[in-house]
Formats: structure tokens, C-alpha cells, sequence
């Protein structure tokens, strides 16, 4: 048996913390500084989060290879199981030929990419993310992105930082349900509190999306649109979060807003619709030739000729809604799967395998055993199984045969290998960190700021997702210590436990997994260290407004807040 001590290095805090950031200290250098390759980085860190709990905190060499392992068996499934299917369905609506079909049909509703930003990476992604979460949201809609234009790199980084806002409430609000469970807090407070905390970010992500896509001249033209979506999306998940449901919330958020922004278009264009052709080449993908995931490869005159070609080709209905079923299929598959009071929910939970992970016998300080020492082996329920039925459905709907789906599926696995090593090298190093203890030392010292923790409670949170991909692990983890920090401050427990859901949503863009995702996802893999400094001053601008939010709904400022 193995006792976690949070504390290891001389019995202070301070020093036992200095050791335990040293794996992440060396994932981020590497790849944001060296630019190693995702996976390399990824196996590097592993290693050293692996000599810390051996060497530092004690733990059994057997114990701590049995973590790793569990956390790269977690890594596969459920995570890329996600990511290989939903790529998957895309790359088979990319061969059946339908993916110019619904180029052609965003096209219509507005041909200008900004706008397109903001409602498939924006309102599409917050939809998906309601229903599955899991890095699906940006899986599917950064390939979307490139098909439409976007350079992978572009699309990828606005699929990252659109998947910010509707995070907490992912996956029918799986992550707001495990706060509650950890916390002993009531869900509904929770889910509140948070539907007063993301709906700031919902104001600004939009107009960050336009600003991505062309800067200032983007914001200048199309911040009506932005701002439009963002007031919408912001108002639906407020609402329906205090006043309806917790776990509709982003279900309704991001169909209002998708609706807003439609039926605003009807009544205003921006003053010019400029194309990314204007911006610069793209980068070049294997071979020299721009490539996004299945194979395809650009025309270099796209952008060009966009609107040309969706003026001069007119598709049937038929052909239209052929090319939209596999993401209509995705939504009422994954609606059926969830609602809890249809039959198929329990049917599916009920067919899950939970074990403790053999070789594992870890205790917390308090005596007991961390939630991440039993897998859950979800194999019915699991976002990718569902997504498996998805493409299964969207087969005779594309006219593709049993062969050729598989070889798509086979060659969409070869494309995806080293994100998979990535990703489970990634989960690997969480679950070592957080069994070791390693991840609790972090946040108790940050834990012990006294009043100050207000304003550090969301970054614990940020912290936690950075590291383990979820919103739901973040709280899982640090949740209890939210509560029990927040006591000893004399602050709100319930502000500071939704405040790590809040805070951790924007750590996400950063994870190395949901990283090695969307660039896996535009057929970038092994560019994650340029991603990642895409995307990481956004993840510490957004990240410092939730710190200033909350801080000062501690206060007596913004106090009414506070359910």
C-alpha cells in the first residue's frame, strides 16, 4: 500500500512543490520552447514525473508504472476513441464528395470565414461539446474549418479557443455532476454559480475568434456578428443554467446563439468580405502540399474562388441534407444517449465494467482511495462507441460500403498514430502526477494564499485542466480541496468549487491532449509546440479575467452574484 504525502521534502510545502511542478516545467519548456515534437515531449516529462514520485515521494516503483499505465489506457480509450471516429466520419463525408456540399452550403449563409468562425468553431463546437465533450468538439469542427478554407494551423487554433465557454457544462454537465459529487455541494448551486461566471467569457470568445481569423480588420467589420453570438450564447447559458436545467445548458445556449446569429445575417453583412488568401500562404504540409486529415489536399486558388463556385453550383435539397446528416446523426444520437428520462441512458450506463486498476493500492492523506485508482471501462456509453454508431448510421446515408468504411477507419488510425502516443504519454503523466500525489502538493500550496485564493481558485482550476485535458478531472481532483481551502479563507465554497470549473475551461486550449488533437485533427501531428504559442496568450488572458471575476464576486463588489 502506498500513502500519498503531500509534503515529502523536508515537510514544507514550498520545497515538496519546487519538485512536483518540475514534470510540467519540463513539458511546456519543450514544447513551447525547444519545439520537440508532442510525443517526445510528452515521453520526456513522463520520465521525470516518474523519477519525482519514485525518488521524492516514495512511491513503489511497481505502484508508479501501474499509474502510468492506467493513465495511458485512459488515454485510449475513452479519448482517442473519441478523436478516431469523429475524424473518421469526416473523412468519410470528405470521400463520398458531400464535404463540397456543405462547404457550399456554409458559404450561403454567409461567405465570409470570419463569420463561419464564429458559428461552426463557436455555436457548432458548443453544441457538441453539450453532447459529448472529450476533445470532440474540436476534432470535428477544425477539420470543418480547413474544408472550408481555413489553414489547418488557423483552424485548429480557433477550434481551441472556441472551446472555452461551454466547457463546464460538457457532455450533459458531467463536469458540474462530479463537482457536486466531491464537494458535497448541491448541484444546482454549483451549476448557478458557474452560469454566472462563463457567460463573460461567452461575450469575448467571439470577438477573439474574429480577431484570429483577421485581426484588427475582422474586429472592425464584424463585431456586430460577434457580439450578437456572444450576448446570445451568454444569455441562454445564464438562463437556462438557474432557471431551467443544468444539464441543457449549452444545449440551449448554443442553438439561441446559432439562431441570433443566422437571423442577424438576414438584416446585416459586414462592409467587406475579404478571403485568407489575402493573409499570407499557408504552411506546407508532408511533401510540400498543404493536407488535412484523410488525405485531401487543398486547391491553391480556394479561397479565390469560393464564392465563384458557390454561385455557379447549385445543389439539390437532397444533396444538401446528405451532406448535413452524419452531424444531424452525431446530435440525435448523442440527445437519445443522454436525456435521462429516456431508457437508453441507464441502458448504456449499466453496461460499464468498473475496476480497481490491478497493482494499485493508493490512500490519500485522509485514508482514502482516489477516484482515479478505479477505470471505468465505458464501452457502451463512451462518446467514441457512440460516434462508432454515428458513422455506422452515416454509411448507407453516403452511399459508402462496408470495405471502403473500413479502410477509411484503418487509414484514419494509421494518420493518427503518433496523437495517440501522445495522448496516452499525456494521461500517463497525469495519473503518475496525481496518484504520487505530486498534483494535490500544487494545489495546496497555492491552497495557502489565505484571502488572495479568491483571485488564485480559478487558476488552480486552469491548472488542473492543463494538465489532464477535463474539466470533469479538474474537479474531481481539486474540488474537495476548493471547498476545504475556501472554509479556512472564510470565503464562499460554492464560489470557489465553481470557480474550478470556471477557471479550468480555459486550460483546456493548452492541454497537451486536446493540443495533439487539433493538430492531429488538421493533419498536423508532431506541430503541437506551435499550436501550443498560438494559443497559450489567449489561454493567460481569458484565464486572468476569471481570476479578476471571482475575486471580486469574493468581494462585496460583486458579492449579489453569489447564489
Amino acid at each position: 500500500m502506498y500513502q500519498q504525502v503531500y509534503d515529502p521534502v523536508g515537510g514544507s510545502l514550498g520545497l515538496s512543490t519546487i519538485f512536483a511542478v518540475l514534470p510540467l516545467v519540463t513539458l511546456f519548456a519543450l514544447l513551447g520552447g525547444l519545439r520537440l515534437r508532442a510525443q517526445w515531449a510528452a515521453l520526456a516529462s513522463l520520465a521525470v514525473a516518474i523519477v519525482v514520485a519514485i525518488a521524492v515521494y516514495s512511491m513503489p516503483v511497481g505502484q508508479t508504472l501501474d499509474a502510468g499505465v492506467e493513465g495511458a489506457a485512459f488515454g485510449l480509450f475513452p479519448i482517442m476513441w473519441i478523436v478516431v471516429n469523429a475524424i473518421w466520419i469526416f473523412n468519410m463525408t470528405e470521400a463520398s464528395g458531400h464535404l463540397a456540399v456543405l462547404r457550399r452550403s456554409f458559404a450561403r449563409v454567409s461567405d465570409d470565414l470570419r463569420i463561419q468562425a464564429i458559428l461552426i468553431a463557436f455555436c457548432f463546437g458548443a453544441l457538441i461539446e453539450a453532447l459529448a465533450g472529450f476533445g470532440t468538439p474540436v476534432a470535428i469542427t477544425a477539420v470543418m474549418l480547413v474544408a472550408l478554407g481555413f489553414r489547418p494551423m488557423l483552424a485548429a487554433s480557433v477550434a481551441l479557443v472556441a472551446n472555452t465557454a461551454p466547457v463546464a457544462f460538457g457532455a450533459i454537465a458531467v463536469p458540474i455532476t462530479t463537482l457536486a459529487s466531491v464537494s458535497g455541494l448541491p448541484k444546482d448551486d454549483l451549476g448557478s454559480m458557474v452560469g454566472r461566471q462563463t457567460p463573460c467569457l461567452a461575450l469575448v470568445v467571439p470577438l477573439i475568434l474574429v480577431a484570429m481569423v483577421d485581426g484588427r480588420r475582422g474586429l472592425r467589420q464584424t463585431w456586430p456578428a460577434a457580439l450578437v453570438g456572444g450576448v446570445a450564447f451568454a444569455l441562454g447559458q445564464f438562463a437556462t443554467s438557474n432557471y431551467i436545467s443544468v444539464e441543457l445548458t449549452d444545449i440551449v445556449a448554443s442553438l439561441v446563439s446559432a439562431a441570433a446569429v443566422v437571423g442577424f445575417l438576414q438584416l446585416w453583412h459586414p462592409t467587406a468580405t475579404p478571403t485568407l488568401a489575402d493573409r499570407g500562404p499557408r504552411p506546407a504540409g508532408p511533401g510540400g502540399r498543404p493536407a488535412i486529415a484523410g488525405g485531401a489536399t487543398y486547391d491553391p486558388t480556394f479561397e479565390r474562388e469560393a464564392r465563384r463556385r458557390a454561385d455557379d453550383h447549385r445543389d439539390t435539397a437532397g444533396e444538401v441534407a446528405t451532406a448535413y446528416a452524419p452531424y444531424l446523426i452525431i446530435i440525435v444520437v448523442f440527445a437519445l444517449a443522454q436525456i435521462t428520462w429516456l431508457p437508453f441512458k441507464d441502458f448504456l450506463d449499466n453496461r460499464t465494467a468498473e475496476f480497481g486498476w490491478p497493482g494499485l493500492d493508493v490512500l490519500n492523506a485522509k485514508g482514502e482511495a482516489p477516484l482515479s485508482e478505479t477505470f471505468k471501462f465505458t464501452w457502451a456509453s463512451a462518446a467514441g462507441t457512440l460516434l462508432l454508431l454515428c458513422g455506422l448510421l452515416t454509411m448507407p446515408v453516403l452511399r459508402i460500403g462496408v470495405a471502403r468504411a473500413a479502410r477509411i477507419w484503418a487509414r484514419t488510425v494509421f494518420e493518427l498514430r503518433w496523437a495517440i502516443v501522445t495522448v496516452a504519454a499525456v494521461l500517463s503523466l497525469a495519473y503518475v502526477m496525481n496518484l504520487s500525489g505530486e498534483t494535490i502538493t500544487i494545489g495546496q500550496w497555492l491552497a495557502g494564499a489565505g484571502g488572495f485564493f479568491a483571485f488564485l481558485s480559478a487558476m488552480l482550476g486552469w491548472f488542473g485542466v492543463a494538465v489532464t485535458g477535463s474539466d470533469t478531472s479538474s474537479n474531481a481532483l481539486f474540488g474537495a480541496l476548493q471547498v476545504s481551502a475556501a472554509h479556512k479563507a472564510d470565503l464562499s465554497p460554492t464560489l470557489m468549487a465553481a470557480a474550478n470549473s470556471s477557471g479550468g475551461v480555459l486550460g483546456k486550449m493548452i492541454s497537451p491532449q486536446n493540443l495533439a488533437i487539433g493538430a492531429a485533427a488538421v493533419g498536423l501531428a508532431g506541430q503541437e509546440g506551435d499550436l501550443f504559442r498560438r494559443v497559450f496568450g489567449w489561454s493567460i488572458v481569458l484565464m486572468l479575467l476569471m481570476c479578476v471575476i471571482v475575486y471580486l464576486q469574493s468581494t462585496s463588489l460583486l458579492s449579489w452574484m453569489v447564489p
